[in-house]
């Protein structure tokens, strides 16, 4: 780096210490501030500059928060360059020799100089010309940030106010957030629900015929979207069995590993072909194949299997068979499973189930809340993935059709789209894994949702053109987040585990520029039911509690609500 000392800053009559003298460019009546520092390093997409230390805390008595923290962390400065003034984040300080405080910084956008006012205008990302060393840098005032930050002619929502303002909006661009897919990330306690049901209400109030499909494993978000959604959970989802494909068939009727594995899974193509067949819809369908989603009875399927079994020429015993049988037969008389192995679910019903889980037509209620939390953990999984295929297929096959994308969203993703390739639900992963490289080409969007970025899929997360980061106490996460983040970003990063709760930070597609965002409060009919309990309050109340044990067995014994 250059010889800090070789250059030494001129002190100003305005008492702000070691600063630099105003431009010539820029008129003195409307430079309101004198410079703070100069440049001293360029390098391609970013730089090192110096400021006069006194003059920074002159800075802090500023009334216009935006000025009052220009220079710190985090903030923004502005500098001119080729007739241009060119706006920047502030990475790291350091202090030197003599007053002084060196700075990375990293270049956000430019915009032109109104010849009238001298202030910022037409801001846009990215930057045309660099600056030299010696050029002089002054801080940025909110009249600059509302510039910035000023969402343009393209749909938007409003989340939140951008730090460090009282009253620049920021918002989120809804064609840039969903056709190249989103992530919301934050540690527990964050307000991650929260401030995603803020963003998805936006989004459905923009656009009240919209198409969205929310994966809800705690049954949060009911309480959020009683009012604009329709709430499915075991009661009255009648997912029919049949709509599985032949892999989600053998995550839930397949129970062996190892040698026997594969034998099952040949015994079960062969029965479950066999038993679609049978469908009087089957008949007009040249290309039968074990994935295509006709309906058919699991009688016929369990009566396949005993047709071969009893088969004289088969060179196998009868482990195999009993096996299938076995866990088909238990499927179907354990309540718990009633809700996808019904004996009622046999009618073909795929375009009623798909019309009203992808909300077609929305009539007003453009998300659907399928809340997961009182499916059986076994096949959880199964369930996800044949919502989340069935996104895609519909996609795929109604391409000639008018379009009408639908977004997908997947709280606790790092459940469905693990790190780990050696745990089990491999078809929801696989699914989830090519709408985040695929699906942006078919009109499927993907949010994804946790508060454990780093033990997502590798890969999935960078597929994200919107990542949304709120507070990460995890170094590990940390890192991850960092990793995909793109290098312009870096000096907002290393703010994250600052961040207070419901604080974050957007980079990517959605903004124009990398910002920190406080989050609107949300009205409280429109909250999800995950507030934490109040210990020193609940713990005071007594009374009542046989009466309460005993409903909660009486529940818990039926297995219902």
């Amino acid at each position: 780096m250059n010889d800090l000392s070789s250059t030494p800053l001129q002190p100003q009559e305005s008492g702000l210490g070691p600063v630099m003298s105003p431009i010539r460019s820029a008129a003195p009546a409307v430079q309101r501030h004198p410079a703070i520092g100069e440049i001293v390093e360029i390098s391609g997409g970013g730089a090192r500059i110096r400021m006069g230390a006194a003059g920074l805390k002159d800075l802090q008595k500023d009334s216009d928060p935006s000025v009052a923290l220009s220079g710190q962390v985090g903030s923004q400065i502005k500098l001119q360059s080729g007739g241009k003034w060119l706006l920047a984040n502030v990475r790291d300080l350091r202090m030197e020799d003599g007053g002084f405080i060196t700075a990375g910084i990293d270049f956000l956008g430019e915009g032109d100089e109104d010849e009238q006012t001298g202030r910022l205008v037409n801001f846009r990302r990215g930057i045309t010309s660099y600056p030299i060393p010696g050029d002089k840098l002054y801080p940025v005032t909110g009249s600059d940030l509302k510039q910035m930050f000023a969402a343009d002619d393209r749909a938007h929502i409003e989340i939140g106010t951008v730090y460090p303002t009282r009253d620049v909006r920021g918002a989120l661009y809804i064609d840039a957030l969903l056709g190249k897919h989103f992530a919301l990330l934050g540690s527990t306690g964050t307000g991650k629900s929260t401030s995603a049901s803020l963003i998805l209400h936006r989004i459905c109030d923009e656009a009240p015929d919209g198409h969205v499909v929310m994966i809800d494993p705690h049954g949060e978000y009911s309480a959020a979207f009683k009012s604009n959604g329709e709430i499915f959970n075991v009661d009255n989802l009648a997912m029919p069995y049949w709509l599985m494909n032949f892999e989600e068939h053998c995550e839930v009727f397949i129970t062996s590993s190892g040698a026997d594995l594969q034998q099952d899974r040949d015994i079960l193509a062969k029965c479950l072909l066999a038993a679609r067949s049978k469908n009087r819809a089957a008949e007009g369908i040249a290309k039968l194949t074990v994935d295509s989603p006709v309906p058919y009875l699991l009688s016929d399927l369990t009566t396949a299997i005993s047709n071969e079994m009893g088969l004289l020429n088969k060179a196998t015993d009868t482990a195999p068979f009993m096996r299938l049988k076995t866990k088909i037969d238990e499927l179907k008389q354990d309540p718990r499973y009633s809700f996808m192995f019904s004996g009622m679910l046999v009618a073909d019903s795929m375009a009623n189930f798909i019309g009203k889980i992808f909300r077609l037509p929305s009539n007003g209620k453009p998300i659907s809340i399928v809340d997961v939390s009182g499916v059986p953990s076994d096949i959880t999984s199964v369930v996800v993935a044949v919502l989340a295929r069935l996104v895609f297929d519909y996609a795929i096959w109604s391409r000639n059709e008018p379009q009408r994308p639908v977004l997908l969203v997947c709280e606790e993703a790092h459940r469905y789209i693990p790190a780990d390739k050696t745990s089990g639900g491999q078809a929801v992963r696989k699914i989830l894994e090519r709408i985040a490289k695929e699906g942006r080409k078919y009109g499927v969007s993907l949010g994804l949702i946790t508060q454990r970025p780093s033990d997502l899929a590798e890969g999935v997360l960078s597929q994200c053109g919107t990542i949304i980061s709120m507070r990460l106490n995890n170094d590990r996460d940390q890192a991850y987040v960092k990793s995909a983040m793109p290098e312009g970003a870096r000096g907002f990063l290393d703010a994250i585990p600052a961040l207070r709760n419901r604080e974050c930070i957007v980079c990517g597609e959605g903004v124009a520029i990398p910002i920190r965002v406080a989050f609107d409060d949300l009205e409280p009919y429109r909250r999800p039911a995950s507030a934490d309990p109040l210990f020193s309050e609940l713990w005071r109340q007594t009374g009542d509690e046989d009466a309460i044990v005993g409903r909660v067995v009486k529940r818990w014994r039926n297995q219902g609500r």
